[in-house]
């Protein structure tokens, strides 16, 4: 990863931008969970963005983006009913019924454990369902790494407009 510094610098230039961007385009009355979807909207975008797509996490989140065509609102509808697929899913598998116990080895158990938690993490990392093993440590290490540049900054900006607004504590 290149000069962290220099991430940050980025990333924070094509946030102010993409915020500034929705803050133009959209209506100005634009309810808490709009403004929220829109800064985390333009906060992914300018992370991913930040890579130049050499990622994979990049790709997949700038692809996520640009699938639900930047809008705010149009894209709750889509994931509230995905979400509520996914739970009539998960309400409709029934609990599979043991036959007999099988002595299970120690290798069997721990293969068992690294593949659960490969797939937790898959799914924790943006277009992680697609990235092989070999890969996945890598990107997900690079994901943690921006998406601690990404709270620096924030906690920059809070903390610079703390400042403004209270000059004197």
């Amino acid at each position: 990863m290149r000069n962290q510094r220099s991430v940050k610098q980025e990333f924070l230039r094509k946030w102010i931008t993409g915020l500034r961007r929705y803050s133009c385009d959209e209506k100005k009355n634009m309810s808490f969970l709009e403004r929220k979807k829109a800064i985390k909207l333009s906060a992914d975008i300018a992370m991913a963005s930040t890579r130049d797509k050499t990622t994979r996490w990049s790709q997949a989140l700038i692809a996520n983006a640009s699938s639900s065509g930047d809008t705010l609102t149009g894209s709750s509808k889509n994931n509230s009913s995905r979400s509520r697929k996914k739970m009539l899913m998960m309400r409709r598998r029934r609990p599979k019924v043991k036959s007999a116990k099988k002595e299970m080895s120690a290798s069997c158990i721990a293969k068992r454990l690294v593949e659960k938690r490969t797939r937790k993490l898959k799914n924790l990392l943006p277009g992680g369902e697609s990235i092989d093993e070999g890969c996945l440590v890598e990107e997900t290490l690079d994901y943690i790494e921006s998406l601690r540049a990404q709270i620096e900054v924030m906690r920059y900006l809070v903390t610079a407009s703390q400042l403004i607004i209270n000059p004197y504590p």
